[in-house]
Order: C-alpha cells, then structure tokens, then sequence
C-alpha cells in the first residue's frame, strides 16, 4: 500500500486544512520545495500536492510552485486543485506531473471523457465527501451523488485511480471514517487511494486492510507534519506485513 505525503499549498506556503474549511489553515512551512525534498529523502515513493487556492478559487494560483516540486524531486508527482477547463488541463499536463486530479469537472461526463480519451492514467478523480455525498467546488457545495455511485460511474467512463476524501475526517488526526470508503471500493475495480483523518500508525494498520478491496494507497497529511507519525514508521506501517 503506497504511503503518499500530501503537500497543500494556500498563498505559496505549505498548509493543513480542518475539515477542508477556509480559515481553518494552518501554517507548517513557508518553503513547499523544502518539504518536497525532505518527503522525497525519507522515502516517500509519490507525492500529493493540492493548490487550495485554485480549488477554491476555480483556477491554480499556486502553479510556479507545483512546477518548482516537480523540478525538485525525482519521485511522482500527483496535483489537484483549480483545473477546470481543457486548456488548462494541457498546459498543466505539459510537465511532468504523473498526474492531474479532476473533482468539480469530473461530474460532467462528457469533459471527463474528453480528458480519459486524451490523457488516459494520467487522469485521477478526486471523491471528496462529507456525509456520503460528493461535494464540489473547493468542497463548498454539495452534489446530490453519493460516492460509491459516482465511482461507479466515472469508472465505466475509464478512469483507472479515484483518489476517496472523507472530508469530516481530513485534517482531525480522530482516525478515518470508512463507512463511505467501503461503499466506494465494494462498487469499483479500479485503484483506490483513500485521504483523510489518519493519526496514528493504528489508523495506517486499519486501513492497510482493505488492500484486498482494492486500496492501494493512503495519503497522510497534518500528522506528518504535526510529528503524531513519522514519515519512515508510516512507510513501514503502509508496506508488506
């Protein structure tokens, strides 16, 4: 099971979130190209960087410094955040990120099918939900999909990695709620990378057993940063048993 540090960034600088809620942020480092490094030489094998301003805002503000990452570190490279439109997606695909995380414009099927025809795996949707409902739009609004059927369907389109949110438990450290992930993985084949609420290697242990459901990743954010876990016990945690 892969274990993938995030990297949010708001303003150029690395941050958490509670609960995904503006004006909840916190600030763990003004150097995002310095965090890069540093969970590139502890191990990491990917990396999860957001631009919160761009989900937020509708569009990445925080690019130059996605690029810098990139640049920077020699593992893959995943971003999300603020790309709406087609022009934006090719222009962000144009580096070397791994690849693009879709959300708000993941629920129109046809660009999401323009984008999977395009980009193939270089496409992930993002499922950010509150209450096992997809929410969207910097997770400010609600959708009336539920999660597990709104895999399903961006599945049958070709999308071959949902990144899964449980947006309650994103930046809490009270440990992740599965009800919704569970839902999702029993309704998908394709990989599952599940964000959100992991605050102990206990939460990791939790989660790894659902590899055989299809989980193939865990993206941990405030408890790296907070010093809850450290980077190299949770990539023993997350690996083989």
């Amino acid at each position: 099971m892969l274990l993938i540090p995030a990297i949010d960034l708001m303003g150029g600088k690395c941050v958490r979130l509670m609960q995904g809620l503006v004006g909840t942020e916190t600030v763990y480092s003004d150097d995002p190209v310095a965090v890069a490094k540093r969970w590139a030489a502890e191990g990491a094998p990917m990396l999860h960087v957001v631009d919160l301003d761009g989900a937020f805002g509708g569009a990445p503000v925080n690019f130059d410094a996605v690029r810098a990452i990139v640049e920077a570190v020699s593992i893959p490279v995943e971003f999300g955040g603020g790309v709406r439109d087609e022009a934006m997606l090719a222009g962000v695909l144009e580096t070397p990120l791994r690849r693009v995380i879709l959300g708000t414009r993941a629920c129109e099927p046809d660009f999401l099918h323009t984008a999977v025809d395009q980009y193939s795996d270089r496409i992930a949707v993002g499922i950010d939900a509150r209450a096992g409902l997809v929410t969207v739009k910097g997770w400010k609004e609600f959708t009336a999909l539920e999660a597990p059927q709104f895999a399903q369907q961006v599945e049958a389109i070709g999308v071959r990695t949902i990144i899964f949110t449980d947006v309650t438990a994103d930046g809490t450290l009270e440990g992740p709620h599965t009800e919704t992930l569970e839902g999702v993985l029993a309704a998908v084949s394709c990989d599952v990378i599940a964000a959100g609420g992991v605050g102990s290697l206990d939460d990791l242990k939790l989660l790894k057993r659902y590899e055989a459901q299809g989980l193939v990743g865990v993206i941990v954010g405030k408890a790296l940063y907070s010093g809850d876990i450290t980077l190299p016990e949770a990539l023993k945690a997350a690996g083989p048993c």
